[in-house]
Parts: structure tokens; C-alpha cells; sequence
């Protein structure tokens, strides 16, 4: 691992502050290039500071042209968006408030003007802009979970510029790592780690882990052509597996998260995470 590419930072609100700085800073020359950017979003306690962050500062409302920003989400648990454990319910709640969804389950409104003057928290995203699973749509169909996930890889073929290996590619992706070494939702030994494994697939329920709930994921071949991985960790709980994923033996299979280590990439740590890591 390249030493600049593991910062350590003093704790989680550091990490936040960082972690929006550098999509910032990724997210502009995109902007400037192509008109447009392509931000896939993470979930968990990682997300909830980042966001908190980002909808509730006038500098980032006002650092890029947020309009032009399509949002994507990295994976997502099979339940309706107005879930408490929806990943995309959590981004509309608290990064994108008012701004880019009614309160009726499943029904996208336009971006309010409260979020847009900057007189309410939340980025002015536009909502045709934010691309979460359809999983609503799709809950009462058969093959649900694999009908979701076909329909967004169509969606990212259509709308990301294509990038290494003909791979569609995001300006920015951001991750957190689960206790058991896992990224998105690829866990030890998924199928997502086979080589002939779609673009987004649906996983079962994992056993081992909360909540127990089915998901829809990327497959972590996307971070080949994502133009920055941001990787989020903050807390001591996972200081003894960051360790092992950054400095252990090479094993993604055993430790998916590994899939993130690669020159693109940049691990934002509080010092509780990075505890075990040996410097010098």
C-alpha cells in the first residue's frame, strides 16, 4: 500500500471534513470536462457523518454545481426506501432532506426551494439525478431481487462514460468496511468475487452479519474504473481487520475489502481504525 494513500486522520468528524473535500475535488473536473458527474454513494456509520457533513454546510451546497451530480448508490438492503435500514432512504433523509424526494414512499419530488436558497440542510440535487434501486417498484414482482439488479446495470450502461475494460465508470465511489472485511455488500466468499459475476447482483441475507435482510450490490470490478475510490472507516471496533486488510496477505476472498486497495483509491481513517497498523 502506498503510505499517501492511507491517511490517518484525528477522528470521525476529520475523517467527514476530508472525505468531502477530496469528492469535492473529484467531482469538479468531470464537471468542468463533461458537464456532468457520477457520484455511487455507501451507506452505513461512515455515510451518516459524511452526509451530516456535506447537507449540512454552505460550503459544500455551494463548492459544485450540484444539479449536474447523478447520484448512484453502491448496494442497498431489499426493503422499501422508507426503511430505517435503506441505504437510499438514509441519503434522501439526511444528505438530500427536502430536496429531492416527497414523503409518499416511492414518489421523487423536485428539488425544493428551501434546500436550493441553502436556508435548509441538504444538497440541491436534482431528483432525476438520483438513481437508487427500484427496489419499491419491484417488491411484488418474481425475481425481484435479480430484476432490480439487471435493470440498474442497464441504467449504468446507459448513462456512465464507459472506463477501463469497457467498464462503466463513476467520477467517485465512496465505501465503508464492514467488521468482517466486507465492502459493499460482497462478503467473504461471495459469488460477486467470481470472475464471471454481473455488474450488480443480488445477494441473499447474510447470516453473519446485521441486519439480516437481503441486498442488491455492485460487483467491486467497478473500482477499476472509478476515477477515485474514497474508503471511510472511523472507530476502534474495526482497527484489528483494517489491519489485516492493509497489511495482511493478499486474500479478497476472504477479505473483500482488499478489492479497495489499489492505486485509485484513498483510505480516510480516524486513529481509533488505523490503532493496529504498524507505521514507520
Amino acid at each position: 500500500m502506498v503510505e499517501n494513500r492511507v491517511v490517518v486522520l484525528p477522528d470521525a468528524e476529520s475523517v467527514a471534513r476530508e472525505s468531502a473535500r477530496r469528492l469535492v475535488k473529484g467531482l469538479r473536473e468531470p464537471l468542468a470536462a463533461r458537464g456532468e458527474a457520477h457520484l455511487a454513494l455507501t451507506g452505513g456509520s461512515s455515510a451518516v457523518a459524511l452526509y451530516r457533513e456535506l447537507g449540512g454546510s454552505a460550503q459544500w451546497r455551494q463548492a459544485l454545481d450540484w444539479p449536474r451530480v447523478h447520484l448512484w448508490f453502491g448496494d442497498d438492503r431489499f426493503v422499501p426506501v422508507d426503511h430505517p435500514d435503506s441505504n437510499a432512504g438514509l441519503a434522501y433523509s439526511m444528505l438530500l432532506a427536502a430536496g429531492a424526494r416527497s414523503g409518499e414512499s416511492g414518489a421523487l419530488g423536485a428539488t425544493a426551494i428551501d434546500v436550493a436558497s441553502g436556508t435548509a440542510p441538504g444538497l440541491p440535487v436534482h431528483a432525476e439525478n438520483v438513481h437508487p434501486f427500484t427496489i419499491d417498484e419491484a417488491l411484488s414482482e418474481s425475481g425481484a431481487a435479480e430484476l432490480v439488479a439487471q435493470r440498474y446495470a442497464e441504467a449504468l450502461r446507459e448513462l456512465l462514460p464507459g472506463g477501463t475494460n469497457g467498464l462503466p465508470a463513476f467520477d467517485v465511489v465512496l465505501l465503508g468496511v464492514g467488521g468482517d472485511g466486507h465492502l459493499l455488500s460482497v462478503f467473504p466468499g461471495s459469488a460477486a468475487l467470481e470472475p464471471d459475476a454481473p455488474l450488480v447482483l443480488a445477494i441473499p441475507a447474510p447470516e453473519h452479519i446485521e441486519p439480516h435482510l437481503p441486498r442488491v450490490t455492485l460487483n467491486p470490478r467497478l473500482l477499476e474504473a472509478a476515477g477515485l475510490v474514497l474508503v471511510m472507516v472511523s472507530g476502534g471496533e474495526k482497527a484489528g481487520v483494517l489491519a489485516e486488510i492493509l497489511q495482511g496477505d493478499r486474500d479478497p476472498r476472504r477479505l473483500p475489502a482488499q478489492l479497495a486497495v489499489r492505486d485509485n483509491a484513498v483510505w480516510l481513517l480516524d486513529e481509533a481504525a488505523a490503532g493496529r497498523l504498524a507505521r514507520g
